[in-house]
């Protein structure tokens, strides 16, 4: 399994709320999401990301699937204008984690 983690950082942190409604909408729109989390900050300290998203792939071919889906990138266009920052981080698990 490949879990896709998303932070951002909006420009206005008002958007965030939005944004995770629109994130939540993904799930049954693109199948090779196999789940979906999404949260926001709650403590909005001077170091803090305004959104986490984390998502979970069969394997990084589902992973790009997601990522080229029309929805993912019609959801983009609306996200990138809104982002001062955004970093990610893709892991698999293994035994143990």
């Amino acid at each position: 399994m490949l879990t896709h983690v998303v932070l951002m950082r909006f420009t206005d942190p008002a958007d965030a709320p939005e944004a995770k409604k629109r994130l939540a909408e993904l799930p049954a729109l693109v199948s090779e999401i196999e789940s979906m989390r999404v949260g926001l900050d709650v403590t909005g300290s001077a170091v803090s990301y305004d959104l986490c998203m984390t998502t979970r792939h069969a394997s990084a071919a589902a992973l790009a699937g997601y990522q080229s889906h029309p929805a993912h990138r019609a959801l983009g266009d609306w996200l990138r204008p809104r982002l001062a920052d955004r970093v990610t981080v893709d892991y698999v698990e293994t035994a143990g984690d």
